[in-house]
């Protein structure tokens, strides 16, 4: 699943690098300058994406599975979330640490993206819980999976 975020990723990126490549129509209400403006600036803040994104998911993933072989497979809410809120905080602050290190972002707004991202990001977390709990339990009756079973690949 991560490397498939990371190639959804790039196709994005190309998709947006060959539209700022593009002239603007004459009827255009955007400019080719004002799209750059916007636009301009993709490749960086993609880039530090997809290097917060590999990072956070491998640590969420690590995580994890620490705390199921700690909790023996039990406590899902635990696992689902201790290691995504950890996760997250590592890649809210990496991409902003990478953003700001390159001037993309001005380090005074550092501190306030930090909190908001952070925060939104938890909450997220907290929401999807039950859902995670709908999917295992699908999983576990379509594979007939015992609790703490996993899929051999």
């Amino acid at each position: 699943m991560v490397l498939a975020g990371l190639v959804s990723t790039v196709f994005v990126f190309l998709i947006v690098l060959v539209a700022d490549l593009a002239p603007a129509t004459d009827f255009s209400p955007v400019t080719d300058e004002q799209f750059h403006g916007v636009f301009g600036r993709t490749g960086l803040a993609i880039g530090a994406s997809m290097l917060a994104y590999l990072l956070a998911q491998f640590v969420d993933i690590r995580l994890f599975h620490f705390w199921k072989q700690l909790t023996k497979g039990k406590h899902l809410w635990l696992r689902n979330n201790f290691s995504t809120i950890l996760s997250q905080l590592v890649d809210t602050t990496t991409v902003l640490v990478l953003l700001c290190g390159v001037g993309a972002i001005d380090w005074e707004l550092f501190p306030l993206l930090l909190v908001n991202g952070f925060l939104f990001k938890v909450l997220v977390a907290l929401i999807d819980t039950p859902f995670f709990y709908l999917v295992v339990y699908w999983a576990r009756r379509k594979f007939k999976l015992k609790p703490g079973e996993e899929i051999q690949l």
